[in-house]
């Protein structure tokens, strides 16, 4: 086949994918900006984009597209340095015009992936993956409980990812590598589709390199700006935002925890724990803990820590 047997067919490859991935990225910096300025709405974004059916399509499109990339990439410096043979061993000087980053794109192919794949554990493994698989991230409420995160809860991610010293260093080297890889790759792929002429290449490097100036640097101001934001807990004490995330949790406890017995629905009572709504007390995984056979009994002492107040149920009960 004429993409994979011909050098030109495969740079082609690398053009198109190339050319993709550029995309992706300039969404993905348009949409980190809307947690700046619209947090709560970031959060229905993430809902949006979650384990829906045009999300899982995306992202396997997405994924095939990077994989192809670093494939051909990997085959065409290979192919590049068997035709150069024990020439590149001889110590020559390099032309002026070639870039830095032009003799280093694998090397700096290699860091962006190292980088990516941070982010991805950081964000990606534990919204859309994990609302796939099941396995939710957890966090520890003040009485010892294990609760989970709800996948969409973007804003709480930003909050763990962030709150950690390592993360803003990390993702600043990540940028400046993929500042270098897409400043020559961005004029490179027009190149290898056969925009090349001495009017063009000039006007295609210069576009790169405002074009990627930009998306690289709003990145970097981001992630100062959420660094801040973490460390100051501002998505943890926003009423709006923790009113979404008491919204989500209840979601996922009505969609998750088995049926009453009694056929009543639980009742949350506080984000810490799902409380009695109805449930006898061999039902308690259910519920909460509850005391006595009828429903309309209260939390006991020990649920009701972790439950919230409680009283007014009693209160009910006995009236």
């Amino acid at each position: 086949m004429w993409l994979t047997n011909s050098s030109i067919g495969r740079k082609l490859v690398m053009s198109l994918t190339g050319a993709f991935l550029v995309l992706f990225v300039t969404f993905h910096v348009l949409m980190n900006a809307v947690a700046i300025f619209w947090p709560s709405a970031y959060n229905v974004v993430c809902e949006f984009l979650g384990a829906n059916w045009y999300a899982l399509v995306g992202t396997v499109v997405l994924a095939a597209g990077f994989l192809l990339h670093i494939i051909y990439a990997i085959w065409l410096t290979i192919q590049n340095r068997n035709a150069r043979g024990g020439d590149r061993y001889a110590v020559v000087s390099k032309p002026a015009q070639v870039e830095w980053s032009s003799q280093n794109m694998l090397v700096l192919g290699f860091v962006v992936i190292a980088f990516i794949a941070i982010h991805l554990i950081q964000f990606w493994a534990k919204m859309q993956l994990a609302e796939i698989t099941g396995n939710l991230a957890t966090f520890s409420t003040p009485c010892g409980h294990e609760m989970p995160l709800p996948p969409a809860a973007g804003t709480l991610f930003l909050q763990m990812a962030f709150g950690q010293v390592w993360t803003l260093p990390v993702y600043l080297v990540g940028l400046v590598a993929l500042w270098f890889h897409m400043t020559h790759g961005f004029w490179s792929m027009f190149q290898s589709c056969g925009w090349n002429n001495q009017l063009w290449i000039p006007r295609l490097k210069k576009i790169a390199n405002w074009w990627t100036t930009i998306v690289i640097g709003l990145f970097a101001i981001e992630a100062v700006v959420f660094t801040v934001q973490a460390n100051n807990e501002a998505y943890l004490k926003c009423p709006e935002l923790q009113g979404q995330y008491m919204e989500m949790m209840q979601k996922h406890v009505a969609e998750n925890l088995p049926a009453c017995p009694m056929g009543e629905d639980v009742v949350m009572v506080d984000v810490e724990e799902p409380c009695c709504g109805g449930c006898s007390e061999d039902k308690g995984e259910c519920c909460g803990k509850c005391e006595g056979e009828k429903s309309g009994d209260c939390c006991s002492q020990a649920a009701q820590d972790c439950c919230g107040d409680c009283t007014q149920n009693e209160e009910n009960t006995n009236n």
